[in-house]
């Protein structure tokens, strides 16, 4: 078959069996990824003739991945039950809460600032992984907290894990000598490509903690308004600017490793200390409705309780674990400190799973941030002061967390690594090129000129598909710089488009989801995650399309023109709707609404319903 429209709607077909049953019929991510598994498998032996032993192979190869972010998912898991056992977490949202009651500022110090700062450092989802069972144990609703942990996974994950999706996905995707051809040095291509990506992010990107603030009002508040979280406007942009701008002259000046470390640093010093100082602080605290009137999908297995500690841990000690966590994830990350290179050497592999190259089964435990979570696990034991009855009540309560969130992990991974390794080195024909490739360019053929407004789209379904904005670089970096010079552009500015939409592609990356609801039990609610998430994603992408086009081919009367007239229309018509619902009067509270907000409990594991 060589008809490129049909094999590209093919090869879709297990991201949009995936999607229709998650999203759009909101089934559990382990019964919709079940169902896509059978159909890619189907695809991949029927069309793309896939020989099946490459299956297996491939099958392997995810299973060895799946064990690699489950040891993650554990490790987060595993420091939350931790903390909340030796009284640590009391401590540390008593500490927010002096910073600010208000739960708008408390998402975006901590899912924005203190997230980019993982980000930086660690990537492998782990920013959500650690702001969502932070955000929960401060009070916020499970889904509130695994949705603003997924909303930030956009802007800093270019420059994620010390710049790995630009310095390992770019450099490994693009050919050197493609690169040389076009009159370049990879040196100096990829100094571009990482100018270009952090501008269209730091434009892109100077909205996001507003959006996030915005849907947690409309979707989680009392009164399910938007207006509620554009009323912290200049907060919001504020701290957005005290990140992008450090990340963006980071980028500027020193490259790729280091924009996202820096930038969510530096936020984090200039925020924490305006807002102590109640610069640009709203006037009244927005605080959620009591626990009582939650809707029921809001919460999972993990459920508040308003118990007092056992003993009351100082500030600085019961943060001591999460600062471990950062400063072992820089040390253990920076190549010059000789650390990395020990870690990743203690690698036990299965090296060309059945005889196919390239496909290993590996597992870096020393090295991978489940191991950084251990570390600060243990740590502390001693530091808190921990008895062995609540050292034994944490590893349960992880333990029966991880268990629920294994089976979609073991699924979804493996489906995945069949999609991608759908090519010719795989297939018995060696005719048809992957699945990911057939669908990027069968959306190159249709869109021709416009195509640094698309680009962004495909970097996201890289991410969606294999989980990471640097898998997703390697796959596409080099079709991406190849349709650039097809249609007589610069390279750079479309291969950053690439990298935007890849790392914009996080937040719907279903390991991404089922391992951050994971985190806060909330297993068997991907499905509800991912359509609202959607709507931030695909903002992102449109509008890292639109500056790209703009970057390109400059403003006139062409489709990035028009692109960013729809977004300041889709702005006026948000701020004018906004403007109505503030004139709008509330309703009377109910009874059952007066009183204290949501609190600030920590969460215990609800008894097993099937138990």
């Amino acid at each position: 078959m060589d008809n490129l429209a049909v094999l590209s709607l093919l090869a879709a077909l297990p991201i949009i069996t995936i999607g229709v049953l998650m999203v759009g019929f909101r089934w559990s991510a382990r019964n919709g990824m079940a169902v896509g598994f059978l159909v890619v498998v189907a695809v991949a032996w029927g069309v793309w003739d896939v020989e099946p032993m490459a299956i297996a192979a491939s099958v392997i190869e995810g299973l060895g991945i799946s064990i690699d972010i489950l040891y993650i998912v554990f490790g987060a898991l595993l420091l939350l039950a931790t903390l909340n056992a030796s009284g640590a977490m009391a401590s540390i949202r008593a500490g927010f809460t002096r910073i600010s009651p208000d739960r708008r500022v408390q998402a975006v110090i901590i899912a924005w600032l203190f997230g980019s700062f993982i980000e930086g450092a660690s990537g492998f989802g782990t920013p959500a992984a650690v702001a969502a069972p932070l955000l929960l144990a401060l009070g916020f609703p499970a889904m509130a907290a695994v949705m603003c942990g997924l909303i930030i996974q956009s802007t800093p994950v270019t420059f994620g894990a010390l710049g790995t999706p630009i310095i390992v996905g770019v450099q490994t995707g693009l050919s050197e000598e493609a690169v040389t051809a076009a009159g370049a040095t990879m040196a100096g291509e990829l100094a571009d490509i990482t100018l270009a990506a952090a501008t269209v992010h730091g434009i892109v990107g100077l909205l996001i903690p507003l959006f996030m603030v915005s849907m947690l009002t409309r979707f989680f508040g009392p009164n399910k308004r938007f207006s509620e979280g554009l009323a912290i406007w200049p907060f919001a942009l504020f701290s957005a600017v005290a990140m992008i701008l450090p990340y963006w002259l980071t980028a500027r000046f020193l490259g790729p490793e280091f924009p996202s470390l820096f930038g969510g640093l530096v936020g984090l010093a200039i925020v924490i200390t305006a807002a102590r100082k109640g610069f640009l602080q709203p006037k009244e605290a927005w605080e959620f409705a009591p626990r009582t009137s939650w809707a029921d999908d809001w919460m999972g297995s993990l459920k508040p309780d308003d118990a007092a500690p056992r003993q009351t841990i100082g500030t600085a000690r019961a943060w001591a674990p999460y600062g471990i966590l950062a400063a072992v994830l820089v040390i253990t990350r920076v190549p010059e400190l000789g650390v990395q290179e020990i870690l990743q050497g203690v690698n036990p592999t299965w090296a060309d799973v059945l005889g196919y190259d390239g496909l290993d089964f590996g597992f870096q435990f020393l090295y991978l941030p489940g191991f950084v979570f251990l570390v600060a696990v243990v740590v502390s034991y001693p530091l808190h002061r921990m008895r062995a009855s609540e050292i034994s009540h944490a590893w349960r309560t992880a333990g029966r967390q991880l268990i629920k969130a294994a089976p979609a992990m073991l699924i979804a991974v493996p489906l995945v690594r069949i999609f991608i390794n759908s090519g010719v080195d795989f297939s018995r024909t060696g005719e048809l090129a992957s699945m990911p490739l057939t669908l990027a360019e069968g959306a190159a053929s249709a869109v021709g000129s416009a195509w640094p407004m698309v680009a962004t789209f495909v970097g996201a379904l890289g991410a969606f598909a294999a989980g990471s904005n640097t898998i997703s670089n390697i796959m596409f970096s080099e079709f991406q710089f190849a349709t650039a010079e097809g249609i007589g552009v610069a390279t750079a500015p479309v291969v950053a488009a690439q990298a935007v939409g890849g790392a914009a592609g996080n937040m719907l990356t279903v390991h991404n989801v089922v391992a951050a609801a994971a985190t806060v039990g909330l297993v068997g609610r991907e499905g509800d995650l991912m359509r609202k998430v959607a709507i931030p994603c695909l903002y992102y992408l449109f509008a890292g399309g639109v500056m790209s086009y703009l970057i390109v081919w400059g403003f006139g009367l062409n489709t990035g023109t028009v692109g960013l007239a729809v977004l300041v229309a889709a702005a006026a018509a948000i701020i004018a709707a906004a403007v109505r619902e503030q004139r709008t009067p509330l309703p009377p509270l109910s009874s059952s609404d007066r009183g204290s907000g949501a609190g600030a409990s920590a969460p215990q594991e609800q008894p097993d319903e099937e138990a």
